[in-house]
This record gives structure tokens, C-alpha cells and sequence, in this order.
């Protein structure tokens, strides 16, 4: 009777030993949160570079960043300069954004609403290859469209159709993917001398999508935008 109560009691050790470790080894959310930012700032200090693993191409460089405050930002006129890699960290939300083409046509007005096409690349700068894409031959065919209203400053959007909205069953457009329409304009190309609007942009869990939030990691995104009919 007694041995059987002494195996009993260091059973009950062991499950609360166990019981414990297990929740020692969970990171808290605070715990995640500065393993993102720990990561981001690595990414601007040392960029990118991901290859195809058969073919050996380029899939995705992006050298080290120089950030840039929203104020020297507004004084080159809302835009970074390419020549230095220039990203404007927008500090109320985090995200890191930079403006390789503000695109032609005019931005999205004061209560319009207009369906947007959009060709991106993102990558989970926690990990080390592309996560998601449909700027390739693939998907030539299947731009991301969405639908997007200006609400006098507040930008909101739902995803008609396309890989993004596919994969992650999203229905609302990221914060992330919003926050360019303030900046650029959306056109379309109706001579050889436009350009649709293209950006870079450092994504925080906060404003990305849902996988994200959940999971607590940033995103890189090289996106288009191309006002739809």
C-alpha cells in the first residue's frame, strides 16, 4: 500500500514538472511581439535575398533600408528616394513603406469607391523564402481585385476575387495593403509613358492579414495598384 502511494506521489511530480515546462517553453504575446520587432529591424539593417532553389533566379533582393521620418517624407513631397532605399516608417501603424512608382491617374477621392487590381510578392521576413505571390506567368491571368472606398480619410476594402483572397480566406483587405491609397494615385496605362503605382512596405502583424495576426510575424510586400473598370 505504501510503494503504491509512493508511485502515485511521483507520478503527480512528474505531470506537474511536465504540466509546467510546457508552459515555460510558450512564448507570451509580448514575448512574440519583440521577436517581430527584433526581426523587422534586422531586415532593414541587413535586407534580402531569395533565390529559386532549382533555377537559381532571383526571387526577391531588397538591399538595406534607410528609414526616413514622416516629416522628411512630406518634405520630398511624399515620396523615398530610390537611390538611397529610402522607407518612411508611418508611426501609427508601424508599417514601413516605400514609393517606387506613385503611379498615373489621380488618387481615390473623398467618398469614391473604385475596384483596384493588384499584383503583389509577400514574404515572411521570419522565414526565408516567398510565401505568396501572383506577379508571375502563373498567374497571369488572375490579378487580386478588390474593392476600395476613400470614407474622407478612413480607406476600407474587401477582396472580390483572387490568390490573396483564396489562400487566406480573406473577405477585408489588410490595413497594410490600404494605407498606399493616401499616396498614390490609381490609373490605368493608356500610353507608353504611364505607369501603374507601385510600393514596398515592411507589414506589422497588426495591420497584415489574418495568419499574421495570429501567428505574430511581418510581412514584406511589392505591390501594384491599376485602377480596374
Amino acid at each position: 500500500m505504501k510503494k503504491d502511494r509512493f508511485f502515485l506521489a511521483m507520478l503527480l511530480v512528474v505531470m506537474s514538472m511536465t504540466f509546467f515546462s510546457s508552459c515555460d517553453d510558450e512564448e507570451t504575446y509580448g514575448e512574440k511581439k519583440e521577436k517581430e520587432r527584433n526581426t523587422i529591424s534586422r531586415f532593414i539593417s541587413s535586407g534580402a535575398c531569395v533565390t529559386e532553389e532549382l533555377s537559381g533566379d532571383t526571387l526577391l533582393y531588397v538591399a538595406p533600408i534607410k528609414v526616413i521620418s514622416e516629416e522628411v517624407f512630406a518634405e520630398q513631397d511624399s515620396m523615398t528616394r530610390l537611390d538611397e532605399n529610402e522607407y518612411v516608417l508611418l508611426s501609427k501603424t508601424g508599417i514601413y513603406m516605400q514609393i517606387l512608382r506613385k503611379g498615373c491617374g489621380e488618387k481615390l477621392k473623398n467618398g469614391e469607391t473604385a475596384r483596384v487590381y493588384n499584383r503583389f510578392i509577400e514574404y515572411n521576413i521570419a522565414g526565408d523564402s516567398v510565401q505568396l505571390r501572383n506577379d508571375n506567368m502563373l498567374y497571369i491571368a488572375v490579378p487580386e481585385k478588390m474593392s476600395c472606398t476613400n470614407s474622407y480619410g478612413n480607406y476600407m476594402g474587401s477582396f472580390v476575387s483572387g490568390v490573396f483572397k483564396e489562400y487566406y480566406s480573406a473577405t477585408s483587405v489588410p490595413e497594410g495593403w490600404l494605407v498606399p491609397l493616401q499616396y498614390i494615385n490609381l490609373g490605368r496605362i493608356a500610353s507608353e509613358t504611364d505607369e501603374i503605382a507601385k510600393v514596398r512596405l515592411i507589414v506589422p502583424h497588426t495591420s497584415g492579414q489574418g495568419d499574421a495576426q495570429s501567428n505574430v510575424y511581418a510581412c514584406f510586400y511589392e505591390i501594384t495598384y491599376e485602377r480596374g473598370r
